[in-house]
């Protein structure tokens, strides 16, 4: 294993973009430990997200997880952290990703998003719908893409050539 020195990195981008299987990669290539959203969501509200979710509401789960973000970027680094997809529309949470040492938008075309997905288990049940994805990706992506310090397409590719990518991309 190659161990990198480093930053935080906070992986961005719509569900299925990879974010999970990508911060694995790079947590095993780098030797950073790598925290995803369900677990900073935990550490931070002492709940999970799912539980969140059905008994307060998407409202809830939204301030929860924007709670996971500001928790994540106040842990030591280096590590690797996915946030929340919605977490660019909260002012307060883009202004924390401005600040931040490296954002990484893993971006991913709709129709990827949704091949990804497969059958949605665990997922909202929008999520299974390529419009539905359509309007997610098109109201994000510019904002996605302003956020981030690098921008990494994903379609076709595996999750070591997008960690590979990452890792250059942040020195």
């Amino acid at each position: 294993m190659e161990h990198v020195a480093g930053p935080t990195v906070v992986l961005l981008g719509m569900m299925g973009a990879r974010k999970t299987t990508v911060g694995q990669t790079l947590a095993r290539l780098s030797g950073w430990p790598y925290r995803d959203n369900d677990r900073l969501v935990l550490e931070a509200n002492g709940r999970p997200a799912e539980e969140i979710d059905a008994v307060d509401g998407t409202d809830a789960l939204h301030a929860a997880e924007a709670r996971a973000l500001r928790h994540a970027l106040s842990l030591p680094g280096p590590m690797i952290a996915a946030a929340a997809a919605w977490v660019v529309l909260d002012p307060g949470s883009a202004a924390l990703l401005r600040r931040a040492p490296a954002v990484v938008y893993l971006r991913a075309q709709p129709e990827t998003l949704r091949a990804r997905i497969g059958a949605g288990a665990g997922r909202r049940e929008a999520a299974t719908d390529v419009g539905w994805l359509r309007a997610r990706f098109a109201e994000r992506d510019a904002t996605y893409r302003d956020l981030a310090t690098v921008t990494v397409e994903t379609d076709g590719r595996t999750p070591e050539a997008i960690a590979r990518e990452v890792l250059a991309a942040i020195g």
